[in-house]
């Protein structure tokens, strides 16, 4: 029996979890550097995961299956392709990160107060997140997956709900108010979601007779199983509803500009960068392979949604007057961008949508997780309260701009490879809903300049003229992050070359090829 390396990727930062949590409450600093050791070791897993796995060979790899609840056909079963081996990158890469930004996050409040945040939960909260990210990511198992979508909501909500932002301008009183609303508002939005999804995969069993992704695919592609018009389409959409709430879609998205705004920078990113793309990964996995035909009947509406999210997004972007509200109705844009490239139906769209998780993943983390530091220094999240910061920090400052930079995919970072991807797929197949995406770009432009003009130009606020500039752990956070933005900004040909078969399989399950051009090529 071979060594089981996707069990052991998703085990081992829930053992650490365990771990952390049962650290003496008097030796903090261990636990953080125990969660930081183990979301180290999870990395390196990772990084064997992906070295493992052969782009050119079997869809799913690495994979295993055992007997769990044989009476329902439930298995535990796990394989990786090429879009899921990405983003088991992407959130184990980003969990060090997280870490060590969130190191003194739930420190106590104040030098001998008795009021103590939990520490060791706190970095067990995250942990735990990763274990059941992963395995989200690992499961082709519909019921095995959908146990871990929902179970994730659970650590979320306290790191939402318990651990929230420091820099309240009304007190802590309001300001617990405000967390435990956005705490709840997270939970609710995801539950709906999460319960008409199970509907819905109750209803597959009842069709399919199992819940194995692999042998429901190939029985459909057989001929042998047979669903209904209107059952396919109702099953889709109750996949596709829960995934729209992760992702998320508008007008699913309201919870999030909430929640970021409440959490603190690292959670902040938690939730975008990585919670939030088992949506977008699930559309891919489950909603085009297991429901193709309802995927083709939903596609322009959901091209039209997606649509409306990257212009709202952007549009709300630019009028926000907080900081981290930016960043999150940013990311609705850039979630539109991606939901748009999946359903364009075309290789550059989804390989462009598959890239754009992993670029917005590392890009958000940058802007955020800098976001963060510079409001701590302040305690302020409202962009009114800054001003002349890069005379004072210019390593932040410059830090900053280049986060921002890359949220609006500037040439030669790596969002935009992505980004021009999704539009050339996108525009091959629908070219009206193209151009006016394209729009989308311009406005991602306003409001980022704006807020770095109104940040870290003109006159030094007395409030911050005397604000350090990034030491020497903050700095271990946002280099490795801006150096994978150049990397993969000028060669992303490493993510490409594992993603590219996965999409040309997904393609094949729609029974999608790519439009001709209009103009034949020279010859």
């Amino acid at each position: 029996m071979s060594f089981p390396l996707l069990t052991a990727t998703a085990v081992l930062p829930a053992v650490g979890a365990v771990a952390t949590a049962a650290v003496p409450a008097a030796w903090r600093t261990a636990a953080k550097w125990l969660a930081l050791l183990v979301s180290l070791a999870t990395l390196v897993l990772a990084i064997v995961v992906m070295v493992r796995f052969d782009p050119g060979g079997a869809r799913y790899q690495l994979t295993e299956s055992h007997a769990w609840i044989s009476d329902f056909g439930v298995r535990y079963e796990l394989g990786v392709d090429g879009i899921a081996v990405v983003l088991i990158a992407l959130t184990a890469l980003l969990m060090p990160f997280i870490i060590l930004a969130g190191w003194n996050d739930a420190d106590p409040l104040e030098t001998g107060s008795k009021r103590w945040r939990p520490t060791q939960g706190f970095f067990a909260l995250i942990l735990a997140v990763e274990a059941m990210v992963i395995i989200s990511f690992e499961a082709t198992d519909v019921f095995l997956f959908y146990i871990f979508f929902e179970a994730m909501l659970i650590p979320m909500y306290f790191l939402i709900g318990g651990f929230g932002d420091r820099a309240h301008a009304q007190g802590e009183k309001a300001a617990s108010t405000q967390r435990s609303y956005a705490a709840v508002k997270f939970l609710l939005y995801n539950l709906v979601g999460g319960l008409i999804m199970l509907a819905a995969v109750i209803g597959l069993y009842t069709v399919a007779g199992n819940f194995s992704l692999a042998e429901i695919a190939q029985a459909r592609a057989n001929g042998t199983l047979h669903m209904a018009t209107s059952t396919e389409r109702w099953l889709f959409l109750g996949f596709f509803f829960a995934f729209a709430v992760k992702a998320p879609l508008w007008p699913l998205h309201t919870w999030l500009p909430n929640a970021m705004q409440e959490s603190t920078a690292p959670v902040a990113v938690l939730i975008t960068a990585v919670v939030d793309k088992v949506g977008t990964f699930a559309m891919l996995r489950f909603c085009l392979q297991l429901f193709p035909e309802a995927s083709k009947w939903a596609t322009p509406t959901i091209l039209v949604l997606a649509l409306i999210s990257i212009i709202y997004g952007a549009l709300l972007a630019v009028g926000q007057r907080d900081i981290k509200r930016l960043v999150a109705y940013a990311s609705i844009s850039h979630f539109g961008f991606i939901i748009l490239g999946i359903f364009a139906m075309t290789s550059q769209g989804q390989s462009g949508a598959t890239l754009y998780m992993v670029n917005h993943g590392i890009s958000t983390a940058a802007l955020m997780l800098v976001a963060g530091f510079l409001i701590s220094r302040r305690g302020s999240r409202l962009i009114a309260d800054y001003g002349g910061v890069q005379k004072v920090a210019p390593v932040l400052a410059g830090t900053f701009l280049i986060g921002g930079l890359a949220t609006l995919s500037l040439p030669g970072l790596a969002p935009f490879v992505s980004e021009f991807l999704v539009l050339v797929g996108t525009f091959t197949r629908y070219p009206a809903i193209g151009i006016i995406a394209t729009f989308g770009i311009v406005l991602a432009a306003l409001y980022t300049l704006v807020l770095y003009q109104r940040t870290m130009t003109g006159p030094v606020k007395p409030a911050v003229s005397a604000m350090p500039d990034l030491k020497a752990r903050e700095l271990l956070v946002v280099t490795p992050l801006i150096v994978l933005l150049i990397f993969l900004g000028v060669y992303p040909k490493p993510v490409t070359d594992i993603v590219n078969p996965a999409v040309k399989q997904t393609m094949s399950d729609v029974h999608k090829t790519d439009p001709k051009p209009a103009v034949e090529a020279a010859k």
